[in-house]
């Protein structure tokens, strides 16, 4: 199995010190952008009712927020590499406080499209990406355990905000909720303050290729070219690397993830109203939302750990295969649950993979392609991705308003979601395997070469002594 992706960062990083604070910082602003478009489906019902809308019309609410919030990473990206990550995050925690102040006043659902999904997804995106890239740059040995507490900020806040968000619609109104929240959600500024930038004395490079393998080939094969270009394709280079098109690992990841984020967040969307068509009340609807977060909070952590362990961390393409996978089997698994007791066990069940996904999500992208590429990488990812984020919840909702049943939408995001788990655990073991020939290859090459250059020399040498016995 080849290592992972080598850190050309020019320095070590520190694994601790200050990066246990910038953890710290990134669990609040990733708990916000993974927690509150979640949050809001709690007010789903009333609004939908407040504006006569449909299922499918109020799921594009967290739709396209989520969409937002994926489409907005390159611009994100492009911002984190020039003013890095600590002004980034101050500036999208306002975007989502005005976002939210201004939806409290929305008289359509197009306002709420508008000021929730737009502005506050935008805002999310300027939350989320730095919170990623800046542990990169302070983690190495201790990666996989700081990205899973990290991570975990999104099921902490999402029990933190369910029932919270019931409180506040039952003393304020969704109106008076939404006013709150904007204000609440400016904590992300506190959280992008404790983002400083890193300061470590750079080491001198070697010259040298850290191991040599396979997977340092591919990673930098693309990197190896003139130091001078011109034209339009290197001055979008000089913001966001372009070249990550031509990475292999990159492009499986990429198809795997498109296919996976149609089925990832409309069950989480949609499980507090499926409980309340089941005739569950209100507040042990919500609370499915806070047992499925409980245990999603300690399955990211442990994920981590886990996946920081010698046998695990060598092999962590595969072992996200197997969560993406383990995701679609909860989902199938889901219409068979009776009763509000079923609910539970899927809440359960389902708050482990969830949390198994979110935990490896950006940390096995990071293993491909590197930390010094990772902003660039998680960039192109959330453009892409963002389709399948915008339209999995509404068509999702479709196939509620069309069969009148969560039934036929579990099944559907448990394909959606089971496919692309094997997809990428066949892709990885090919790609492992193609790499594992090109290095042989590679090496094969190298003796030849090396042969032919002591023959050379040898030949050389030969010709110099016959030239010494001539004159001598």
């Amino acid at each position: 199995m080849p290592p992972p992706a080598p850190s050309n960062l020019g320095y070590t990083p520190p694994d601790g010190g200050w990066g246990w604070a910038v953890v710290l910082g990134s669990f609040i602003s990733i708990g916000f952008s993974y927690a509150f478009p979640k949050s809001l489906t709690i007010y789903y019902k009333e609004i939908q009712e407040y504006f006569s809308t449909s299922y499918s019309e109020i799921a594009w609410v967290s739709s396209i927020m989520l969409a937002a919030m994926y489409a907005g990473g390159p611009i994100s990206s492009i911002l984190v590499n020039r003013y890095g990550s600590r002004p980034v995050v101050m500036i999208g925690g306002v975007m989502v406080g005005i976002g939210m102040v201004a939806s409290s006043f929305a008289t359509t659902i197009m306002h709420l499209y508008i000021c929730v999904g737009i502005i506050g997804g935008f805002g999310l995106a300027f939350n989320l990406q730095p919170a990623l890239t800046i542990i990169g740059k302070y983690f190495q040995a201790k990666r996989p355990i700081a990205n899973g507490l990290a991570m975990a900020g999104s099921p902490v806040f999402l029990s933190t905000l369910a029932p919270l968000n019931q409180f506040l619609f039952d003393s304020f109104g969704w109106r008076g909720a939404f006013l709150i929240l904007g204000g609440v959600v400016t904590n992300c500024c506190v959280a992008g303050s404790l983002m400083r930038p890193i300061k470590v004395k750079p080491q001198r490079s070697s010259g040298t290729a850290t191991n040599g393998d396979a997977s340092d080939k591919e990673d930098n094969t693309t990197a190896k070219r003139p130091a001078k270009k011109t034209g339009c394709m290197n001055r979008v280079n000089q913001f966001i690397d372009l070249s990550l098109f031509k990475h292999r690992g990159y492009l499986i990841y990429i198809v795997g993830n498109v296919v996976m984020f149609f089925g990832f967040f409309a069950p989480v969307v949609f499980l507090a109203p499926y409980a309340k068509h089941m005739q569950v009340d209100e507040y042990s609807a919500a609370l499915l939302l806070s047992i499925f977060a409980l245990v999603d909070m300690f399955a990211r952590p442990l994920t981590g750990l886990l996946a920081n362990t010698p046998w695990v961390r060598p092999r962590i393409q595969y072992f996200f295969s197997f969560s993406v996978a383990y995701n679609g089997l909860c989902h199938a698994m889901c219409p068979f649950a009776t009763g509000y007791e079923g609910l539970v066990v899927y809440a359960v069940f389902f708050g482990v993979a969830f949390g198994m996904v979110c935990a490896l999500l950006f940390e096995v992208l990071m293993d491909l392609v590197g930390a010094e590429r990772f902003s660039s990488a998680v960039g192109l990812a959330t453009i892409l991705e963002c389709a399948p984020v915008l339209l999995g919840p509404p068509i999702s909702g479709a196939l509620v308003d069309l069969s009148h049943d969560y039934k036929n939408m579990y099944y559907a995001c448990g394909v959606m979601m089971f496919v692309p788990g094997v997809f990428l655990f066949v892709m990885n073991y090919y790609n492992y395997k193609w790499l594992a020939q090109e290095e042989k290859e590679r090496r094969r090459k190298q003796e030849v070469e090396k042969g032919a250059m002591e023959e050379l020399r040898e030949i050389m040498s030969d010709a110099e002594n016959q030239t010494d016995e001539t004159l001598a």
